[in-house]
């Protein structure tokens, strides 16, 4: 059964593997001009810095160099029912030096188009178990994200052995290149 996080709240991952799966709808009141959501992984050490630049996962970086970490694929409009990105995610592979895998979703080109993601909404992140495809956790974000073109959505961390989720919810303005400053 699956547990349902609020901000702040972590949860223990016990499956090795697993598949981070987002969602999103955008308001039909939008701007006029599609939405493009994009999932972005960066993989960081006791620092909280990338390992390298191979370890900033995205729609052209959809694999980590140890293979533990594959984006599927880019979802230019979001639209349909269930995740619209998903990442895979192998423990058992990861390298040692990981202590911190933090999952941002940002709005392409978001300041062109004029969207935020108060424009956005039933945005979520979840944990599947990729063995059995149940789903672990999700956290559903709530906040309305009026002038952010970024949210960092969680974080799964390495704390005494054990990996964890946290939902961390907290948005941006600059978009992606902010968390590149942030984490490079």
């Amino acid at each position: 059964m699956a547990i349902n996080l609020q901000k702040g709240q972590r949860q223990t991952i016990n499956a090795p593997k697993f598949i981070i799966g987002l969602g999103w709808d955008v308001n039909s009141s939008s701007t006029g001009t599609s939405f493009d959501l994009d999932a972005s992984v960066f993989i960081m050490g006791e620092n909280r810095k990338i390992l390298s630049d191979q370890h900033f996962i995205f729609y052209n970086n959809l694999v980590s160099p140890d293979e533990a970490v594959q984006h599927t694929g880019d979802n230019l409009t979001g639209e349909g029912g269930g995740d619209d990105e998903q990442i895979k995610i192998d423990l058992s592979k990861i390298d040692p030096r990981t202590a911190e895998i933090c999952v941002v979703v940002t709005i392409h080109d978001a300041a062109a188009r004029k969207q935020n993601f108060g424009q956005v909404r039933n945005s979520y992140v979840r944990i599947l178990d990729a063995a059995t495809n149940e789903v672990i956790l999700k956290y559903e974000l709530e906040e309305d994200f009026s002038i952010e073109t970024a949210v960092e959505f969680g974080r799964i961390y390495k704390r005494n052995d054990e990996w964890k989720f946290e939902a961390v919810g907290v948005g941006m303005k600059g978009g992606l290149q902010d968390y590149l400053n942030k984490y490079n």
